[in-house]
Formats: structure tokens, sequence, C-alpha cells
């Protein structure tokens, strides 16, 4: 030991003690091992110096004559069990944290006071040589009034190291809590913090949590429900109506082909019938998305199907076609007046595909738009070896425009996935058409650049890499 710390040991080991202070505040976060090992470190020459100073903790303080230094010996050694005790809790952390996350830092806090406790009764006991058991009766009659008046309290710290341990959800999880849905930001002693789609914190109390049922939305991590109910009137015929909203889950290509999608009938009443879509993505984040996308399809395949217009009052013109109707939804023809568009709609030609029939071939070059009618059509493009789906198409969107714009061949292969109605344009009208309103001509323009710029960046997607977990990795989440 350095001779200026041997020759005077008490005052070197306050020197100590306001070191390690100054050092845990200064030594950034990021450098926390060495901090544990300086802590522990200075614990141990700490040690040795009021060993060397003719102290032990396990004994009173000697010096009795000489009060200031007495209670300066008293001190030094009450501070050695605390700085022990605080010693062991650093150490304990980093062994327990990577193991269980959120659940370790509960249970060292819980070692951590089981660790003071026992510091200050030996404290108690040896250094001040009070009658231990008496303080421990003591100290259990009033532990028992503070639980009586605690008693929700400890309700909610039991609760929470429960919830820790059994992992019902965790940090970032989405969950509903007694109906309070929202994304789990904070658990701790006391409760766990949600943070609602309305942007609001709900505080929901452990103990109330542990009692309730609890629904995780975000597991499994690679699966999560989407649905949503339509209400149609009661005399559209149920398996028409059926059959629109299947081809209505087909068209969304966002959604998982296993567990497989379904429709049904939820209710019927006497003025309505309500049916219910159900799918599965792959992500949480794509949940809005997609059940916005499908109330749209919804609409759409309904629309096509003529099953919105069951209901239409007497007095609606029934006799409008469906091809002059068809043309109300599409996007490019919105600028052309009614007159330009009952014109158009009489040069329509009807065209009926099987599901599985190839409608435009990769590489074909068309003179004719198409446009939907109904059903769903999907899209492909070549990356050299394969075909990759870039896509689904439903009523009121066109094909074919590519080689009306730009001349040149088909740079995607498009196929019936279902029966499809489909209404043809030859190149001689549709030209007439793009010659009298140059806005339709500027947007088919902007949706042939919009796929291409689709298709291209599809094509330049990377796969992810799949990082195999060891048996190490899997021991580490146990």
């Amino acid at each position: 030991m350095l001779p200026i710390l041997s020759a005077h040991p008490l005052i070197s080991a306050v020197l100590l003690l306001a070191i390690d202070l100054l050092a845990w505040q200064l030594v950034d976060e990021r450098h926390k091992p060495w901090k544990i090992a300086a802590r522990l470190g200075i614990f141990l020459l700490y040690s040795l110096l009021i060993f060397e100073a003719g102290l032990s903790p396990l004994q009173a303080a000697p010096w009795a004559d000489d009060v200031p230094l007495h209670l300066l010996a008293i001190m030094l050694e009450i501070v050695w069990w605390l700085f022990c005790a605080r010693t062991l809790t650093v150490v304990i952390g980093p062994l327990l944290m990577p193991r269980g996350g959120h659940t370790g830092r509960l249970v060292q806090d819980v070692l951590g006071a089981i660790i003071f406790l026992v510091a200050i009764v030996a404290a108690a006991a040896y250094v001040m040589e009070l009658p231990v058991r008496g303080l421990l009766a003591t100290s259990g009659a009033v532990a028992i009034i503070v639980g009586l008046a605690l008693q929700s309290t400890l309700g909610d710290v039991f609760s929470g190291i429960v919830l820790n341990t059994t992992k019902p959800y965790q940090l970032d999880d989405w969950i509903s809590i007694d109906g309070i849905e929202g994304k789990v930001v904070e658990i701790d002693w006391r409760s766990t913090h949600l943070l609602t789609a309305q942007g609001s914190m709900a505080v929901v109390p452990n103990s109330v949590a542990a009692k309730a049922k609890i629904l995780n939305l975000s597991r499994p991590r690679d699966v999560h429900g989407v649905s949503i109910r339509l209400e149609l009137p009661r005399l559209v015929r149920p398996r028409k109506a059926l059959d629109a909203l299947e081809r209505a889950l087909q068209g969304c290509s966002e959604l998982l082909s296993t567990p497989r999608p379904s429709v049904g009938i939820k209710s019927s009443g006497i003025d309505s019938v309500e049916y219910e879509l159900t799918g599965f993505v792959d992500a949480m984040a794509k949940k809005a998305a997609v059940r916005n996308q499908l109330y749209d399809l919804a609409y759409r395949h309904l629309e096509a199907s003529a099953v919105l217009r069951e209901d239409a009052p007497a007095q609606t013109p029934r006799e409008i076609s469906r091809a002059r109707a068809l043309l109300d939804d599409v996007k490019i023809f919105r600028t052309l007046s009614g007159p330009q568009k009952d014109e158009l709609s009489g040069h329509l030609m009807r065209q009926d595909h099987a599901a599985g029939e190839e409608v435009i071939a990769l590489g074909a070059l068309t003179e004719d738009l198409l446009i939907i009618g109904s059903g769903v059509i999907g899209v492909s493009v070549s990356d050299g070896a394969t075909l990759i789906e870039a896509g689904r198409m439903g009523p009121g969107e066109i094909m074919g425009e590519e080689s009306l714009i730009s001349g040149q061949p088909s740079q995607a292969r498009f196929a019936a996935l279902t029966a499809c109605v489909l209404y043809r344009i030859d190149k001689a009208h549709i030209q007439t058409c793009l010659e009298a309103g140059g806005e339709v001509a500027e947007a088919m323009t902007r949706l042939h650049h919009f796929r291409q710029q689709a298709s291209q960046s599809l094509l330049l997607q990377k796969p992810v890499a799949v990082h195999k977990a060891g048996f190490l990795s899997w021991l580490r989440k146990r």
C-alpha cells in the first residue's frame, strides 16, 4: 500500500469515498464495465485501509476515550457495510439485465433491497452492538402496520413482479387491458403505461392488469389479424355479396395467404345483413392501411357486381350500362364530360376471362386499352429468372397503357386471379380521346411513370438476411 495512504488510513478512506462518488457520476454510462470495475477496486482498497487502521466491520469501534475519533470509526464501519451492499448490487446488475431485460431490473431491485436490509441489520448488530432480536421484532410489527396501510400499493408491486416474470406482454407490444388499447412504453413497480392511438397516456395499475383479460395484439410477431364489417341491405342475395367480398380479399396483396383470408355473415337483422372480412398481415404497422384498402376494395367489387345498386330507388336510371358507369370510376377519364363518356362507352367491348387465364403476356405489344369491370388481376414482373408479384388490380383500373404511351412491349404479365370481366377500347378510339382531352394523356403518362418506378423499386429490393440464433442466444432469452 502507498505510504501516504497507510500513514493516514482514516483520512484516506474518506477521500476514497469522495473519489468513488465523483467517478460514478462523471464516468459516461457507455463505459459501465469500467465504472463497475472502478467501484469494486475502490471498495477493496477502502477495506484494506480500514483494516490497516485497526478497524473491523465485525467488531465495535475502538478508541472509546477519544470521542471524535470513535465516532469517525463508527461512521466508517457503517459505511463499509453500506458500501459493500452497494457494490454487490452493482455487480449483480449486469448479470441479471441481459438475461431478463425488464424482469432482470425488477429482480435486481428486489435483491438490492434485501442486501441493503441485511447490511443495515449487520451494521446495527456488529458496529453499534444493538439488540438485533428486539430490533427485528419491532421492525416486524412496523412492517405489518405499514403493509396494511400500503396493501394496494404492495399488491401492485407484487403483481408487477409476476407480470414481468410471466411476460404476457413486453415493452413495445400493442395490447388491450380491460378495453384500454395501446402500446406498452413502460412497466414499473406500480403500473403499466400504455400509449394509445389517440396519443394519450393510459396508466393501468399492475394489480388490475394481473386480474384482467389481456389481449396481446403483437403476438405472434409475424401474424396480425385485420377485419372489417359491412352492413348490406337484406334484399341483396348473400351468395352474390359473399362472392364480391371474396374477390375484394383476393385483390389485397398485403394479406397473407396463410392463414387464409375469409368472409362470412356475422349477423342478420330485419333491414340488413352484416358481413365480416378477416385477413392477416405480417406487420402491426400495416393494419390501418390494409383495413382502409379493404373498405375501398369491398366498395369497388360490390359496385362492380351491381350489389350496391340493387336497393336503388325506383327513380334511379337503371338503364345506364355497366360500361358507362365504369368510366366514372376510371381516374384517367374523370376530366371527360358526360357526352364524351357516353360516346366512349359505346366503343367498349366486353371480354370474359376465367381464373388463371393470361390477359397480357410479358413482352406483348398491345394495341388496345383494357379496363377491369369486375374480378382481380395479378401483375407480375421479371427479375431475369423468375416472376415476382408486383401487385393486384381491381375494378376501375386499366392495363395496356404502356404500349399506347411509349410504343414499347409490356414489361409485366397480367393474369386473372379470379373470373374477370374486362372492357376493351381499341387504339383508334382511345387516340381520339387522348387528342380531345390533354389531361387524359397527362394522367395516363403519370400512371405509366408511377408503375415503372414501382416495378424498378420492387426489383431493386434486397432480401432481408435472416440471422440464425444459436443455442447461447436461446439460453440468454430464457
